[in-house]
């Protein structure tokens, strides 16, 4: 069972004191589309067991810098260690051949034509006005972005994006 996912977070990055503390930013919702169920789920911060329990059962757990973030604020939450499950973190395989970092609106601009709705800190924004339909909305259309980046790329073993100089370059990629 392959999941992709997403996280929101219940802070910003100046309110733990920098990003050396992901740990302390909190979990508002996570975002997932499982392909055995075929649907797209979410789940707040008293779900996360039942979010663990998909981890576990996975077979492949795909995001978009969820090793440099997403699990990292996680980590709290989770009972065993997330390094143990095997992680496609398109970030870090687009990194490695471009030889810099991406971002998923760059990846997902270029690849599909498609952008994201907004910013992370609309996401928090969502959080404390209470405002779950849209928060849950804006992670679910990451998730949905970075699915199909990874479909694309799964298909046509190359994914784009926007160079930072001008222009659009691609890079392969082998992820089935």
């Amino acid at each position: 069972m392959e999941l992709v996912f997403d996280i929101e977070t219940q802070k910003t990055f100046d309110e733990v004191g920098g990003r050396d503390h992901l740990e302390q930013l909190k979990v508002s919702v996570v975002g997932v589309y499982s392909y055995t169920r075929d649907a797209y789920l979410t789940f707040e911060e008293h779900q996360m067991k039942e979010l663990e329990m998909m981890f576990k059962n996975s077979t492949r757990v795909i995001g978009f810098n969820v090793i440099g973030f997403d699990f990292p604020v996680l980590t709290p939450y989770l009972t065993f260690p997330w390094k143990q499950l095997k992680i496609l973190d398109i970030m870090r395989e687009i990194e490695k051949m471009a030889g810099h970092r991406v971002s998923l609106d760059s990846v997902a601009s270029a690849t599909l034509g498609a952008k994201k709705s907004g910013h992370g800190l609309d996401a928090i924004k969502y959080f404390r006005e209470g405002n779950w339909t849209a928060l849950k909305e804006y992670c679910l259309q990451d998730v949905k972005l970075t699915r199909e980046v990874y479909e694309y790329g799964k298909k046509n073993r190359k994914v784009h994006y926007t160079s930072k100089v001008g222009g659009t370059l691609s890079v392969p990629v082998n992820w089935s």
